[in-house]
């Protein structure tokens, strides 16, 4: 061993022993059983990983890698995890959270997560919102040219502000039906940035993914380009193991 194991993830302990992966630092990933779960685990090089692209990429290639070679049903752990021993892993998780880890592992058998991330251009929508209402136009005209209040400003932005989320909220509503009644357990996450309109995860049946995804697709096309997608079809369930 170099400095310790860094662990990716937990399976049930029917996985196979020969996978053949690279993890971390492009070391073999290798098995350990323990008390009736198996552990994916690599030995470091490092005393800690920094959350690099690279690193974040390379911890979640491993875990699904595994999903792909038929292991469907597994509990990823936070990327940067690194112990000393196995002892460590039975005192502060296999003893005490053993009957937790069973019952994650019962309710994500036969499903899986996907996500989507929904963006929008807030210029584009803002001239777009202009065109189709004429109060709003107006009210926005009034700022050109003429010496208005502070407080008429303020309720100019605010009546624009308010019809851009009425105008964001529609679009979300329509993917949330769309898309909701197909999931067993829903994630909403927090927007990144400026630009992103929507951030959820989906716990789904795995027979269930085509109509997922061909339902996404009708939804985006009823808004005419307007939008980008993106859309992860295959994921470790980082949303939906997470323990009590």
């Amino acid at each position: 061993m170099a400095n310790g194991l860094y662990l990716y993830g937990i399976f049930p302990p029917s996985i196979r022993s020969d996978l053949q992966l690279e993890g971390l630092d492009q070391q073999p990933v290798q098995m350990h059983e323990l008390d009736n779960f198996m552990f994916l685990y690599s030995e470091t090089e490092q005393d800690r990983y920094l959350a690099s692209r690279k690193n974040l990429l390379g911890h979640e290639r491993v875990l699904e890698q595994v999903m792909q070679q038929g292991h469907p049903t597994l509990l990823p752990l936070q990327f940067g995890l690194i112990i000393s021993d196995w002892e460590m892993v039975r005192q502060q998780l296999t003893v005490p959270k053993g009957d937790s880890l069973k019952q994650l592992f019962n309710k994500l058998e036969g499903y899986r997560e996907v996500s989507i991330k929904i963006f929008w251009e807030p210029e584009i929508e803002l001239e777009s919102l202009m065109r189709e209402n004429d109060d709003l136009r107006t009210k926005r005209d009034r700022l050109e040219g003429r010496s208005l209040s502070m407080d008429q400003v303020v309720k100019i932005g605010q009546s624009i502000e308010r019809a851009m989320d009425d105008r964001k909220q529609e679009i979300v509503t329509r993917f949330q039906d769309a898309l909701n009644p197909l999931a067993i357990e829903i994630v909403e996450n927090d927007v990144l940035t400026e630009k992103m309109i929507y951030n959820a995860a989906y716990l789904i049946p795995w027979e269930a993914e085509p109509q997922f995804g061909e339902q996404i697709e009708e939804v985006d096309r009823h808004f005419e380009n307007r939008l980008r997608l993106r859309y992860n079809n295959f994921t470790a369930p980082f949303n939906f193991a997470q323990l009590a």
